[in-house]
């Protein structure tokens, strides 16, 4: 009878957490999205309080422009924050917040190129990565005690936590996104970029450019969690179409972003 009971429960589970992602994927979402949100804020804040943030007006500006382009194409406020790091790097949190690495911003060569990075990274945020992982990862049990991990990144629990994020990277704990996860971003993000005005074409640049500094010896934190760059010009090669059409339409509505590095 017990098991019949778990079974019945499991399967209440399983029918209530089936959700689907902005490509038509279907998601296995079990985390309510503003406990999530909230370890998001509170993986945010931590960092602020703890790495270096840019007080260079310049490039603040340059990063703000960028990621605003990006996000109001996606509606909601969102926090962008210039961290001190010469790690080539960008993430976006659950909860609307975008840090973007010092480092990446003296690489890219222009405001299309940063944009990729950008998009990228909301495109994670839009499809719920962060919830799906979660989900996948932790039983009711353990669902409240990531929500409050998060908060003591120096535990095991909490580097956990923060590494489902998509921000373990930070604090030594490297748990990349899936393969499924990586080129769904890839394409919500060509999509974002160029809805934005960006030319889609400078992410295959800003790749190349990734590849050429890896080979030179450079911290590429974001590469270290994310697939081949091989395979995903492939893939944003083959979205490339679309994407310039979607960009033709977003300069006849006059949004063509200028932002000066």
């Amino acid at each position: 009878m017990l098991t019949r009971n778990l079974l019945i429960a499991a399967g209440f589970v399983l029918l209530n957490s089936c959700a689907t992602s902005p490509t038509g994927r279907t998601q296995f979402i079990y985390m309510p999205d503003n406990q999530v949100d909230q370890m998001g804020l509170q993986a945010f804040d931590s960092m602020k309080s703890k790495n270096p943030v840019s007080r260079n007006s310049r490039v603040n500006q340059f990063a703000q422009c960028v990621a605003y382009a990006i996000t109001q194409q996606t509606g909601g406020q969102w926090e962008v924050v210039v961290f001190e790091d010469e790690t080539l790097n960008a993430f976006a949190l659950p909860g609307n917040k975008i840090g973007v690495h010092t480092g990446l911003i003296n690489l890219v060569d222009n405001a299309d190129q940063l944009a990729a990075v950008v998009g990228h990274e909301v495109g994670h945020v839009l499809s719920r990565h962060s919830n799906e992982r979660l989900s996948q990862e932790t039983a009711v049990s353990t669902g409240l005690a990531m929500v409050q991990a998060v908060t003591q990144p120096q535990t095991a629990m909490g580097q956990t936590a923060l590494g489902l994020l998509g921000v373990g990277a930070q604090y030594g704990v490297i748990l990349p996104y899936s393969r499924i996860h990586e080129t769904e971003a890839d394409t919500i993000g060509l999509d974002l970029m160029a809805r934005a005005g960006f030319d889609p074409r400078q992410s295959i640049n800003l790749w190349l450019k990734m590849d050429k500094a890896a080979q030179g010896g450079q911290p590429i934190e974001f590469m270290s969690t994310h697939p081949s760059h091989a395979s995903r010009i492939d893939n944003l090669q083959q979205s490339m179409n679309r994407a310039l059409q979607i960009q033709q339409q977003a300069w006849n509505q006059g949004r063509q972003p200028r932002c000066s590095k």
